[in-house]
């Protein structure tokens, strides 16, 4: 059975809902507008849904051409208006400092008000994933999310919990981790996995309402702890891209190296 591509998920603010596309461009840097923009507190410290869940429900869209940025919140409320880039300041992602720029506008305001606290929207002066190129793309396969629910006695596992970027079909649990080092086809784009991607409290979240309700943690514990990784609490990959190119869902996944 040939591996292809289930799904491409990415959202223009890191921690907000994932946008599902049936194509993409997928960049050195990731797709394109993945997470281009995140959130910081006003100590500039990363604010993402492991800190505030319910930003999972508010909705981000950026369209590059017009440079607009665009925030729809539950209730309907939306504010959309030309990114304006103020100071440049230094932010702690991930405990790691990052420069930034300030996006001016009414994104602050309504964050704050809705997350109860003060935040900020910023935009980093380099692309870059929460890994650096070298985690630009992350991967996932449906038979590993398959056996995920089997240990955890449900019938299936959103797969928006682990919010990750290309779905694939086709592969047994977990295969996608085995290719680390190999160079992989997917669609248009060839990357190179390199190691797993760890995984926080933000998957026992469901994603429709930013509430922990599955002990998705514990479950990945047990059935991955004679497993070897790269990361603690391991499930799917994370890759570099090293020829960019365009992704479609059902497009076909191949290793190039055997």
């Amino acid at each position: 059975m040939t591996a292809r591509v289930a799904w491409l998920s990415f959202t223009p603010v890191k921690a907000t809902r994932l946008h599902l596309v049936d194509e993409a461009d997928l960049l050195e840097t990731g797709l394109r507008d993945d997470r281009r923009f995140y959130l910081v507190s006003d100590t500039g410290r990363l604010v993402n849904a492991k800190d505030q869940g319910p930003l999972q429900l508010v909705e981000s869209d950026y369209d590059e051409a017009s440079d607009e940025l665009r925030l729809r919140f539950p209730d309907g409320t939306e504010h959309t208006a030309a990114v304006e880039r103020g100071d440049e300041i230094e932010t702690t992602f991930h405990r790691l400092p990052r420069t930034a720029r300030v996006v001016l506008g009414p994104f602050a305001e309504a964050l704050s008000e809705y997350a109860h606290r003060p935040l900020r929207v910023v935009e980093g002066t380099l692309p870059a994933p929460d890994r650096g190129r070298s985690g630009a793309a992350t991967l996932l396969g449906t038979a590993s999310l398959a056996r995920l629910a089997e240990q955890l006695g449900v019938e299936s596992v959103d797969p928006r919990r682990f919010r990750m970027n290309i779905g694939i079909d086709g592969l047994d649990a977990h295969a996608e981790e085995g290719w680390r080092g190999r160079r992989v086809q997917v669609g248009e784009a060839i990357v190179i996995p390199q190691g797993n991607v760890g995984r926080c409290a933000v998957t026992t979240q469901g994603p429709d309402t930013g509430v922990p309700d599955l002990d998705t943690l514990k479950a990945l514990a047990a059935c991955r702890a004679e497993d070897e990784t790269t990361e603690p609490l391991p499930f799917g990959a994370h890759a570099a891209v090293v020829q960019p190119g365009r992704v479609r869902v059902g497009d076909a996944v191949l290793s190039l190296d055997r």
